[in-house]
């Protein structure tokens, strides 16, 4: 049996949600994205005291793990929470915290 083996879905999932939300900058712009419809990554620059750069890395980390999704709309770029996956990270670790 392998590693993978041992590991259920849900248990990868809720992994991967866990390490994209590890760090506090990427749990505030979960927190602002929660609190609103979309939001521009220029206007996410304007909020947050870190080089643009840094954000970027931090929103692709979120979107890597599917937590967020960004839509381009030149010369900006859209971020949203990914209602699906919000969800399904709300189930998971909800279950996990009984």
């Amino acid at each position: 049996m392998s590693e993978k083996d041992i590991y259920t879905k849900d248990q990868i999932k809720i992994a991967r949600y866990a390490k994209a939300m590890g760090h506090p900058v990427r749990m505030h712009i979960l927190e602002l994205l929660s609190k609103q419809s979309c939001c521009y990554s220029g206007d996410l620059t304007d909020i947050l005291p870190i080089a643009k750069s840094t954000l970027s890395q931090h929103l692709k980390e979120l979107k890597n793990a599917g937590l967020i999704q960004g839509e381009i709309e030149s010369p900006k770029i859209k971020y949203c929470i990914n209602k699906e996956n919000w969800e399904i990270a709300k189930k998971l670790f909800k279950e996990l915290l009984k």
